[in-house]
């Protein structure tokens, strides 16, 4: 008679007198999980403990991380770009003036950033 196990396609292998099931995990993906996934992810585990773990249990955690850096990237991206076409700052200043040019793309990284913490990082 065979065990529910076996009926729903599992298989067992032998190790000395006992036998092993054969379990694997599901296979989560190559993708790196970037600075960004990195941050909403420990912001899930501290202030969402339930929500962290009920994506971590059903292997979905993961592709919700790296969704969220990619999504954190884009706008980053896109807003520092937008930043610096819209305040002037751009290659010409770069060659004249560079400390100029790193004094206002510091504070245009800065301000982008703290948009992708609001609306990504720390958004559920």
């Amino acid at each position: 008679m065979k065990s529910l196990f076996e009926q729903l396609g599992g298989t067992y292998h032998r190790e000395g007198d006992y036998l092993i099931p054969d379990l694997e995990l599901p296979d989560e993906g190559k993708t790196p999980i970037g600075i960004w996934g990195q941050r909403h992810g420990h912001w899930l585990k501290r202030e969402h403990r339930a929500l962290y773990d009920n994506l971590l249990y059903s292997f979905k955690l993961h592709a919700h991380l790296v969704e969220a850096d990619e999504r954190a990237e884009r706008m980053f991206a896109q807003l520092s770009a937008e930043m610096a076409k819209r305040e002037g700052v751009t290659e010409a200043l770069k060659a004249t003036d560079q400390m100029e040019w790193v004094r206002r793309m510091n504070g245009i990284r800065a301000r982008a950033e703290e948009v992708v913490y609001s609306e990504v990082i720390y958004r559920l």
